[in-house]
């Protein structure tokens, strides 16, 4: 096949209609598709890589989440353990701690499903009883063997991401034989996991993991071939949120650091959501959601501007 027949197959396929999914669980039904949707970041710890400390107390979190649905999130995602590179784990107790307590406040003020960030069943288990009722994690039901029995058992939908390595060691030196059909693989592999142990296909969704195990250019590419993934069937996320590719770029562009919460790196950051979504994601998470919603709203509009009225 020439470079012009790769270049055209590769136009067409991001001009296929999107496909359209149905999340549903309990009462709750969330559409796919047809409209990007919007997930909140929430860390509540004290050292995130983004936005470490600003949320970790109580009130200034639940302010943070309720303002968040006001400008545009369809989910919020609490986190209480830190995955930067090269953090430490959380005791489960100090993770619980940290986490339930506030969804169990915010359940009862808003209407938006919270999702739970953890690779641990436990705080999962606590989160949900608490009100969550997505879980997210990181390992894609590795770390934690009771993790998919937990989410099987309660019917919600689980979010399964690639990681190359651990957060304490995924940034040594990644390396891939071949990016995109290596994580489609395992993407792969990680969904017929979580049917095996009963979790309906129809509540999965996967993220290809940007940052995590992963060089600025493996990111890059992922962003740029996310149309590969459509095969899988299944709803795409992405976080490219203040991500350490969007300062590296920037740093050598503009030459002087760029700390993650800079003006220019949220501008950095608005493009990869663009690209994103312009190549097939469904879900993007973010911490600016005001900002993300404007993005959004304009991409879909020029992604459907050649669709049936209707469609």
């Amino acid at each position: 096949m020439s470079f012009y027949q790769k270049l055209l197959r590769s136009y067409q396929n991001r001009q296929n209609p999107m496909e359209i999914f149905k999340l549903t669980w309990g009462s709750r039904c969330l559409e796919l598709g047809r409209r990007t949707r919007i997930m909140g970041i929430l860390n509540v710890t004290p050292d995130s890589f983004s936005d470490g400390g600003k949320f970790f107390s109580f009130d200034t979190a639940l302010a943070r989440a309720e303002k968040m649905v006001q400008e545009g999130a369809d989910i919020i995602d609490i986190g209480g353990e830190s995955s930067r590179p090269f953090s430490d784990p959380v005791p489960v107790e100090e993770e619980i701690r940290r986490v339930v307590p506030l969804i169990k406040a915010l359940a009862k003020r808003i209407a938006a499903p919270i999702s739970i960030d953890t690779v641990k069943a436990e705080v999962a288990r606590r989160a949900i009883e608490a009100g969550a009722s997505i879980i997210n994690d990181i390992s894609a039901l590795r770390s934690d063997p009771a993790m998919a029995d937990l989410a099987a058992r309660c019917g919600v939908p689980v979010i399964l991401m690639h990681m190359q390595g651990m957060p304490k060691t995924m940034q040594v030196s990644p390396a891939y034989g071949a990016l995109v059909a290596e994580i489609k693989t395992f993407l792969a592999d990680a969904i017929c996991r979580a049917q095996d142990k009963g979790i309906l296909k129809s509540r999965i969704i996967v993220d290809p993991g940007i940052g995590f195990g992963k060089e600025i250019r493996h990111n890059l590419m992922l962003i740029n071939c996310l149309h590969a993934f459509t095969p899988l069937g299944i709803p795409l996320l992405i976080g490219p949120s203040r991500k350490s590719f969007i300062q590296h770029i920037l740093k050598h562009e503009l030459g002087r650091d760029m700390p993650p919460d800079l003006a220019e790196v949220e501008t950095g950051t608005q493009a990869a959501v663009a690209a994103a979504v312009f190549n097939g994601a469904h879900i993007v998470r973010v911490h600016n959601v005001a900002q993300t919603r404007i993005t959004v709203n304009i991409v879909d509009a020029i992604k459907h501007a050649g669709e049936p009225v209707g469609a």
